[in-house]
């Protein structure tokens, strides 16, 4: 999935308007304009269509992560360069403050079924030998029964 993708997804699961996504951007200090959020968020056929950067999303997720639970004692966390699933998957768990039953469930609510183990396998450091890569269609699922838990209704096409 593109950063896009999700950060579409996740506007229309927490139902922010402009001004919220800008107010999760600036979460983050990262002062992000009307005109690049309505960049970001067209579809990719459209000629205004502009990719978001990793580092951009990145911000994003950690202004969502500020908005959700509150901003970290100390210095800012380190902002990754280069995005992966995992990362993603790992900021949405810490910013909705879920545990393992409650990401089993969400994909339970999207009927994608998985354990303990291999939901654990995802939140691994690469270099482990247990460590799965998140693919497209688990974050797509998760997104989904993210949505459904939230929201209650399945996304229009």
């Amino acid at each position: 999935m593109i950063n896009n993708d999700v950060m579409r997804r996740i506007r229309y699961i927490f139902d922010f308007n402009d001004k919220q996504m800008l107010e999760v951007f600036a979460q983050a200090e990262y002062p992000a304009t009307t005109t690049q959020l309505h960049s970001w968020l067209r579809k990719e056929e459209e000629p205004e269509f502009v990719r978001i950067t990793d580092l951009q999303f990145a911000l994003f997720l950690n202004g969502l992560i500020n908005l959700k639970r509150g901003k970290r004692e100390g210095a800012p966390a380190p902002v990754e360069r280069v995005l992966t699933n995992n990362i993603i998957l790992m900021k949405l768990k810490i910013a909705l403050n879920l545990q393992a039953e409650d990401i089993l469930a969400i994909m339970d609510k999207s009927d994608f079924r998985l354990s303990k183990h291999e939901l654990s396998a995802l939140f691994r450091k690469p270099g482990n030998r247990h460590y799965r890569e998140c693919q497209d269609q688990f974050l797509r699922n998760f997104l989904k029964g993210l949505q459904l838990k939230l929201r209650g209704e399945a996304e229009k096409d």
